[in-house]
């Protein structure tokens, strides 16, 4: 079942379009990766989301209502983390998450205390002597600690060492486990790639791939490794293979996914001894659609 729905919303700033006609569903109890190069139309789409700003035309709807008209009502039932945090400097990030668990009317000490011990964050410390990371996990530990409904997450680890995002990791999928969906704008694809069940590619303002990792894994190539009996014969020349690296006893080379079973079968008439296939990374993928934009 579809919780959150964008229906060819376009977004315009004066003459500048900076989302053209996107759609997007993402279901309850999915990870829904959201992913791009900085100024592709990301955190304009979440501020959409979010009832900040007015779609100039198309529909966004969560729960069922339109996210700019029923803004407060969904509030309620969501949770929200920047890429960049700004906090009360005054306040302690204890004071700070507890108002913000407050505001949503959860009050789960447990929890919180469990949040604050796995970010390893002092909570007694003023936000205004927090570094970056340190009010990323403020943000963190109070949306987490919170029963939301669904996350949106827009660059949630930006500032996070890798310790912490592992942490992350381990919370995205602790709250999927209940059944709660979660929508994660980022631009590391690693991450993406381990906790996502569905991704959409975004590029100047327009969606241009969307699928599950599985499925969009047709745009790129595998890499494989393989020793033979015999030295393979005219390898370069075989249709959909590329970068082919000839050593003692065998060859490394990139295939197209979809003539992989034809290439493994040529190779086999050179009486295979081992063969490794390593499928191509998220990162391939993206670079597969922004190589050649500099």
């Amino acid at each position: 079942m579809a919780i959150l729905k964008v229906n060819n919303v376009t977004k315009k700033f004066g003459n500048f379009t900076a989302l053209d006609g996107i759609n997007l569903e993402v279901n309850q109890g999915e990870v829904y990766g959201f992913i791009g190069p900085n100024g592709a139309g990301k955190t304009t789409t979440i501020r959409i989301l979010l009832g900040i700003l007015k779609a100039t035309s198309g529909t966004a709807t969560i729960f069922g209502q339109d996210a700019w008209t029923d803004a407060v009502e969904i509030h309620k039932r969501i949770a929200y983390v920047p890429g960049d945090v700004s906090l009360w400097p005054n306040l302690t990030g204890g004071e700070v998450i507890d108002l913000f668990v407050k505001l949503r009317g959860a009050n789960n000490q447990n929890r919180r205390e469990q949040l604050i011990k796995r970010f390893d964050l002092d909570p007694s410390k003023k936000c205004g002597t927090y570094s970056k990371g340190n009010r990323q996990k403020v943000a963190l530990i109070a949306a987490f600690a919170s029963d939301a409904d669904l996350y949106i997450l827009d660059e949630p680890t930006s500032g996070l060492d890798p310790l912490m995002e592992l942490v992350f990791q381990e919370c995205v999928q602790e709250i999927k486990a209940e059944g709660k969906s979660v929508f994660l704008s980022s631009h590391i694809l690693s991450e993406v790639e381990k906790l996502c069940d569905r991704v959409s590619i975004i590029r100047q303002g327009k969606i241009i791939e969307t699928g599950s990792l599985q499925e969009l894994r047709h745009l790129t190539r595998t890499r494989v490794r393989v020793e033979t009996a015999k030295p393979i014969e005219n390898l370069t020349e075989i249709t959909g293979v590329y970068e082919v690296e000839e050593f003692p006893g065998g060859a490394a080379f990139q295939v197209e996914g979809d003539r992989l079973g034809e290439v493994i079968k040529y190779i086999s008439n050179y009486d295979i001894i081992s063969l490794e296939s390593t499928p191509p990374t998220l990162e391939e993928l993206f670079m597969h659609h922004y190589q050649g934009e500099g």
